[in-house]
């Protein structure tokens, strides 16, 4: 017979809450954000509490929190300019996607720290990462408050898809082909694994 662990969550502290979240709430697809500062100095960091929220038009969503209160830097320049690019994070970009996740002060960006290849954005400000097959250039549509205020979801319109033709054949994207990289509990990552087919049991939105 199973038996479980009940862990009521009422005077739960902040760090259990995240670990048993991060360990339950798996896998997480990782949004590798770039975002240009007021002053144009340009960012980058993974973020792994994010995906999509809408379609019609696309949206996506990022949960970011605060550290030690004060604002992590994509969350001020998404604050300050309204712009993200969300990049696809794929096997290929994992060093670089962990490494930026580093504590880097604000006058330090990841991109040039790290030699992180950079292309412009066709209607946003900041620019995209080269090596991903993915990026969503993104303007923000809301932000959220969440809980106790330390963390905000961020809700960006996609304005622009730019998808590499090795994963793109014009009308679906062959994720097996993205290799794109999740994450686990802890100092995990993951590839795709195993993967199951079943078939569709209801046609896709059409409006």
């Amino acid at each position: 017979m199973t038996r479980f662990v009940t862990l009521p969550t009422q005077d739960m502290s902040t760090e259990e809450a995240y670990r048993l979240l991060c360990g339950c709430v798996t896998p997480r697809p990782v949004a590798w954000i770039t975002t240009q500062s007021a002053d144009g100095r340009v960012n980058a960091a993974p973020f792994s509490s994010y995906n999509y929220v809408a379609h019609s038009p696309p949206m996506v969503a990022i949960n970011i929190g605060s550290r030690a209160g004060e604002l992590k830097d994509t969350a001020r320049n998404i604050r300050e300019t309204g712009e993200f690019v969300v990049n696809v994070a794929t096997e290929s970009t994992l060093e670089l996607v962990h490494a930026s996740g580093a504590d880097y002060p604000p006058e330090i960006g990841e991109p040039e720290q790290l030699g992180i290849e950079l292309v412009a954005s066709t209607i946003v400000k900041p620019p995209r990462i080269l090596a991903t097959p993915v990026q969503m250039e993104c303007r923000l549509e809301q932000m959220l408050p969440l809980g106790r205020g330390l963390n905000t979801l961020y809700i960006g319109e996609v304005v622009a898809f730019h998808l590499s033709d090795e994963i793109f054949d014009g009308r679906y994207v062959d994720t097996v082909a993205m290799r794109p990289i999740s994450r686990l509990g802890g100092p995990y990552y993951a590839g795709l694994g195993e993967i199951f087919h079943r078939p569709m049991l209801q046609a896709p939105p059409a409006r």
